[in-house]
């Protein structure tokens, strides 16, 4: 069977470059895919403020998928930031799983809370796991390790933006279990993403686990977000 994957970080529904919030564009731009599943980044849930709406919910609806939003932190207090998966395979059961906080922490920069989303198919079985990597080297190493303590041996695929490029250790570990679906295609590793508007680096990925098949990979053109979306077309053996 063959899946039509992407992955995408949304930037909570912002345009690039104006910063405005449109639900309509991205959900055009979601439909415009014909995927079976849509890994997405950077997604509000519903929150306390009034402007903080149920990004998933409101893209599932206006796309036909079913969804399911993975909350990672807060911004500020009762707004929930996270990961979202879209649908229209079904599926059998959804989780999210926290990625603990390093303690101490070991740079000065950014921190935040991040999760992992774990989605596992009714047929095929396959289990997807969607999450966005922090900046920090050891928030970075804590999801990995995450990931592989929920990984097993059946089919499975990562997908997410996990700000780290292909010469990271972190990556470097994920390919010492997983199969990196870029490498797979005509251009290698090379399909970068980020920025949207003149792109120079690769930071989202697609990966795959057991019993998959990369048919074909490639970045999906047109600025819409702050990242490009990456498609893989996979076949479960």
């Amino acid at each position: 069977m063959l899946i039509k994957a992407i992955t995408f970080n949304i930037q909570h529904c912002s345009v690039f470059p104006t910063g405005k919030i449109d639900f309509d564009a991205f959900a055009a731009k979601i439909r415009s895919f014909g995927a079976d599943v849509i890994g997405l980044n950077e997604v509000r849930g519903e929150g306390i403020r009034e402007d903080y709406e149920a990004q998933a919910a409101f893209l599932a609806e206006k796309t036909g998928y079913a969804y399911y939003f993975a909350k990672a932190t807060d911004v500020g207090e009762g707004n929930p930031y996270g990961n979202a998966v879209l649908t229209r395979l079904p599926a059998k059961a959804f989780e999210t799983i926290p990625v603990p906080d390093p303690v101490p922490r070991q740079y000065n920069g950014y921190y935040e809370t991040r999760c992992l989303l774990k989605m596992t198919l009714e047929k095929p079985e396959v289990t997807f796991f969607i999450t966005h990597f922090g900046l920090n080297p050891d928030e970075q190493e804590n999801a990995v390790k995450t990931l592989l303590d929920h990984l097993g041996d059946g089919p499975a695929v990562l997908m997410g933006d996990l700000n780290a490029t292909p010469d990271s250790p972190v990556i470097a570990k994920i390919k010492e279990k997983m199969t990196d679906a870029a490498e797979a295609g005509e251009r290698g590793d090379a399909l970068l993403s980020f920025p949207s508007d003149n792109p120079d680096r690769k930071i989202d990925y697609i990966f795959t686990g057991g019993a998959i098949k990369v048919k074909t990979c490639r970045i999906i053109p047109g600025v819409l977000s702050d990242h490009l979306p990456l498609e893989a077309t996979l076949e479960v053996l």
